[in-house]
């Protein structure tokens, strides 16, 4: 009884102490010190043959593995593409002294895992039974029989694969990335496709075992319940006569990142997502001085749940379920790369925030907390991983094979821990690029392409297998013969324009225009007036019987916008986007004009009419890109961005319906869409330089 008193009366004063500790749960707990991290030197012996072994003690369970690699290098295979990796699958075929069905019953009645590929081999089992397995994984790798049968079985089942992932997005979309990113006539932009394996032989394969699987530049590491002097003796007794082609590690050449920012896409009717690839080649060497920096800043950008495309594009915008980013490493030319599956309407918007982000790293907006946090996750995953023997065998390995520091990996933390600011923002400047990005997407080009014009980068296109679609020739302007887009230029276009509607001529005479205007809004009906006068003074107001609901005024230096009683003056931004237009005709000020910046784009398409497209960037940084019709010369879409602080706001207009006013022609009706609200003005009439004075901009 007394002790039941004492244990309630300690749960008392235990809730009470509790009770007095205040714990704020809105913020994070601040991140613990770095691990102090022990890691044994693994015993390392060369065999004659060239084979280096590694042997890691490890006694806590009666287990040991221990795997083969083969370090060859990227390997170009060309019209052979994909005989690696079958090789690799026929090694599993049986030996010149067992049959597949033996073999496999062999490994299973001990309860082993052997597994045997184009880089080597694996092996696991209890240490009762290594032995017996290890000889096994060895004599798979040394005498594999290649039977016919199983090598058309194989084959058959390669080319259904293939077959099966014809139209998987996010499959195009890494092919299409790798394929144009290293060129496919490359060991790492390279791809197996149907034609490739069709054309291989038995005899191939046999070839390819030769010049591949030997011990040349191999590493044969053992992990767990096994001392170096047994590790000896079955490595010998195993691998000591067995010799093999030389390999040399291959020299890939440098490949260079796109001269300037571009989309290559690719079609999918059937996705129903994009595919978003953005990303440049780097170089990344782990010896490099900028190697755990680079690892920080990445984890930062898109390193998981706290990373900077996570926290935009699905907490704040809901535009999909993940977005990460990646960086390779090593000895090779290597991927930076951010990633996200989005939905089809959104695939321009989740591009733009992701070039967004990685601006953000470059420009250094990366505050202590997101700093601390990234090295916080590089502490626990680095001493998580510790728990598995294997990791020190590896950590090894890439020591002998990247040339690294003995102590690269005893002092890896500590080099994590001591990054800076200063020093992210450095190599994000130097890794993430800005104006030699690759952006591959992969979706349904109907819905995709017309709003990622609005970004403003060229954009090409691809077919599933990284070749280009070339856009059939088209004609210049009315009358002219075809011409293919490459041989279009801004000015023909926007001359084109010009001429359609009346000519430079009759415009230069156009001062003002007085438009009175309809509309249909929620079963309501509103009219309205635009006037604008040379060179930028405008005014609109639209009103629902004789009550003003909306008015907008710009005298050409400062302006105002009333809606329903309530005044605010132009921001100055505001103002400079208003002093965009020059004239009532903008185009006519396009060419000839410095302070307008344009670039050719391609050709596009609205309602099944071919259109040239146009991108015009503003005096006030206004990003405009423009669409006109191949056949008539007209403007049918215009696309605008402007900032509002740091978010994008895109407006798009679509002109339809040209008539004759006085010597011109102009669109009677105008389709404006504004954050998904979309009104459509008819005009019911127009009148050019009347009705018009400086009183209506008052």
């Amino acid at each position: 009884m007394k002790k039941v008193i004492i244990v309630a009366l300690s749960v008392v004063f235990l809730q009470q102490g509790f009770a007095q500790i205040k714990v704020d749960r809105s913020k994070k707990p601040a991140a613990g010190p770095a691990p102090v991290i022990s890691i044994k030197d693994p015993v390392i012996f060369l065999l004659p043959n060239g084979m280096t072994v590694l042997v890691v003690e490890d006694h806590k369970l009666p287990k040991i593995s221990a795997s083969l690699s083969i370090d060859a290098g990227s390997v170009f295979e060309g019209k052979k593409a994909g005989l690696l990796d079958l090789m690799g699958q026929m090694l599993g075929e049986g030996t010149t002294t067992m049959t597949k069905d033996k073999f496999d019953a062999a490994v299973d009645i001990m309860g082993a895992e052997v597994s045997l590929y184009s880089s080597g081999g694996s092996v696991s089992a209890l240490t009762r039974y290594f032995e017996k397995a290890f000889n096994l994984m060895a004599d798979g790798l040394k005498n594999p029989s290649f039977p016919s049968a199983s090598f058309d079985k194989l084959k058959s089942q390669t080319i259904t694969g293939l077959k099966a992932g014809e139209k998987n997005a996010p499959a195009i979309a890494e092919r299409v990335n790798h394929a144009l990113s290293y060129g496919k006539k490359t060991a790492n932009g390279e791809f197996t496709t149907e034609e490739t394996v069709k054309g291989l032989t038995l005899e191939d394969v046999k070839e390819a075992y030769k010049n591949f699987i030997t011990p040349s530049r191999s590493y044969l590491t053992f992990i767990g319940d096994i001392t170096p002097a047994v590790a000896k003796m079955l490595a010998e007794s195993a691998f000591a006569k067995w010799t093999g082609k030389k390999l040399i590690l291959p020299v890939i050449p440098q490949v260079a990142n796109p001269a300037k920012t571009e989309i290559d896409f690719v079609n999918v009717p059937t996705a129903v997502q994009g595919e978003i690839n953005i990303g440049n080649l780097v170089n990344n060497p782990m010896n490099g001085k900028d190697y755990h920096a680079v690892l920080i800043a990445n984890q930062v950008l898109g390193g998981g749940a706290d990373g900077k495309l996570l926290l935009n594009l699905r907490e704040k915008h809901a535009f999909t379920y993940d977005s990460r980013s990646s960086i390779g490493s090593g000895r090779f030319q290597s991927l930076f790369n951010a990633t996200a599956a989005v939905r089809n309407d959104k695939v321009d918007s989740a591009t733009a925030e992701i070039f967004r982000e990685i601006l953000n790293m470059r420009d250094g907006k990366i505050s202590a907390e997101e700093l601390n946090i990234a090295k916080a996750k590089y502490n626990g995953y680095f001493a998580l991983g510790m728990e598995d023997p294997s990791r020190t065998a590896r950590f090894a390995t890439n020591i002998l094979i990247n040339n690294l520091p003995k102590d690269f990996y005893k002092t890896f933390l500590q080099k994590i821990n001591s990054v800076t600011l200063t020093d992210v923002k450095s190599v994000s400047e130097k890794y993430f690029s800005e104006n030699n990005s690759r952006i591959v997407i992969v979706g349904n080009g109907e819905k995709i392409v017309p709003k990622l014009m609005r970004l403003g980068y060229p954009i090409k296109k691809y077919d599933r297998y990284a070749d280009p679609i070339m856009e059939k020739p088209v004609d210049t302007k009315v009358g002219q013969t075809a011409k293919t887009t490459n041989n279009i230029s801004v000015y023909e276009i926007v001359e084109a324009y010009l001429k359609a509607i009346g000519g430079k001529e009759e415009i230069a005479k156009i001062n003002s225009i007085s438009s009175v205007i309809s509309l249909d809004m929620m079963g309501r009906s509103f009219e309205g007036v635009n006037k604008k006068m040379n060179p930028n003074k405008e005014i609109t107001e639209i009103k629902m019987g004789k009550t003003t609901v909306m008015k907008s005024v710009f005298d050409g230096g400062k302006g105002f916008m009333e809606q329903m009683g309530q005044k605010k003056e132009m921001t100055e931004q505001e103002i400079k986007t208003s002093r965009d237009e020059k004239g009532v005709i903008p185009q006519l000020y396009y060419i000839g004009d410095a302070t307008y910046k344009t670039e050719y784009l391609g050709v596009g398409k609205i309602n099944d009419e071919e259109t040239y497209r146009v991108k015009i960037i503003m005096p006030s940084g206004k990003l405009s890109v423009q669409e006109y019709a191949v056949k008539t010369g007209l403007l049918l879409k215009e696309e605008t961005t402007t900032k509002d602080g740091d978010t994008d706001v895109i407006e798009s207009a679509e002109y339809k319906d040209y008539k004759k006013t006085g010597n011109i022609l102009l669109p009677y009706e105008i389709t404006r869409n504004t954050a998904g609200q979309e009104l459509t003005f008819k005009y019911v009439s127009i009148k050019l330089n009347e009705d018009v004075t400086e009183a209506d901009f008052k």
